[in-house]
């Protein structure tokens, strides 16, 4: 168990660092956060921040030194230059070399029991060609790493629109389109003894490849599928020893929970659970990484909405204040561009 006063690492300085400081803050730890962004938002409320390079091992090793447990707020951040950090490491690297190749993760959840959609790998155009033959049309072209909130990715309607793409040089997997009725996530805590916390399962929304909201109750297929979707995130917490707060991404269609993709993280999708929940995705993240029970997990109200603030919108986030039990969340970005997250606002129904 990490003390009260002890420093946890946050690897990343973006908004969910920044809430998960803020966790970290009312069980009286303190946060050192490393990012190589100069404007980190997450440093804005951390007792420290390191701004260097990934790969400036000299400044990883001091990080490392300073933290007596270190987390992540992002799964990107590169695989080898962690190695002086994998002992204190809450997700460990193996989630991370998982999450941050869509072939691979696609392959490890199949080899659980998972149903991704179907897939090929793809890194030519006659493998573009092949996987069409295989899997057919509609599809999408996703790169393997580094897409997220719908970048990287073509969606393919015939074999000529294939013929029209022109790949780029990274590696990239084919898909299949799915027939949903519904989006949903499965976030879960996991401690170092192996106790499991889930969250109810909202409904998700995106609009243009980005959460637009998040709600509860969710639609009657997604409850009914939510135990075996659970069923599976249970084997991946379990196959990774994972530590902390894990998040898959599930279709829910008429042959059953479809796996999307995980992240070896806080969500998105989660951020309702800080007014909405007896205990946050980000409280018991810290409560997770630092060995302290973790917390129930239940809801507070009998329906919620979260609304993710996506650019300008930032404008006039402020005026939803004027509603009757709404929570609005500004991360302190200084440049509100189109399809950036710039805050969520959380109406909550009791």
């Amino acid at each position: 168990m990490i003390d009260q006063g002890g420093t946890i690492g946050i690897l990343g300085g973006g908004q969910l660092g920044r809430m998960l400081a803020m966790a970290a803050a009312a069980l009286g730890y303190r946060c050192h956060v490393f990012t190589p962004e100069r404007d980190s938002v997450a440093g804005e409320v951390s007792h420290q921040t390191t701004c260097s390079p990934w790969t400036d091992d000299q400044a990883i090793r001091a990080f490392a030194d300073d933290c007596d447990v270190i987390t992540l707020e992002f799964e990107n951040v590169p695989v080898a230059p962690l190695g002086p950090l994998a002992a204190k490491l809450f997700p460990g690297v193996r989630a991370l070399e998982i999450a941050q190749d869509r072939l691979n993760e696609k392959r490890f959840v199949t080899e659980l029991g998972g149903k991704p959609a179907p897939f090929h790998p793809v890194e030519s155009q006659t493998d573009l060609a092949e996987a069409i033959e295989r899997i057919g049309v509609p599809g999408i072209l996703k790169t393997r790493r580094d897409g997220y909130d719908g970048k990287g990715q073509w969606r393919i309607r015939s074999a000529r629109d294939a013929e029209a793409i022109r790949l780029p040089s990274a590696p990239t997997v084919y898909e299949g389109f799915v027939e949903f009725e519904a989006e949903f996530s499965v976030i879960l805590a996991r401690g170092h003894d192996g106790a499991i916390r889930y969250w109810d399962s909202s409904q998700n929304v995106h609009e243009g490849g980005i959460l637009a909201r998040s709600s509860l109750p969710a639609a009657p297929i997604i409850v009914d599928q939510v135990e075996e979707a659970r069923e599976l995130a249970a084997k991946v917490a379990s196959a990774l020893d994972y530590v902390g707060v894990l998040t898959l991404e599930f279709f829910a269609t008429s042959a059953g929970p479809i796996f999307n993709e995980m992240a070896p993280r806080v969500h998105n999708s989660g951020h309702w659970t800080i007014e909405g929940a007896a205990t946050s995705q980000f409280a018991n993240h810290i409560r997770a990484i630092c060995g302290l029970p973790l917390g129930i997990t239940s809801l507070v109200a009998r329906e919620l909405a979260m609304d993710n603030v996506i650019g300008p919108d930032i404008e006039r986030a402020l005026e939803r204040l004027r509603e009757s039990d709404t929570h609005v969340h500004i991360y302190g970005k200084k440049q509100a561009v189109e399809g950036r997250k710039m805050g969520h606002v959380t109406r909550l129904v009791r």
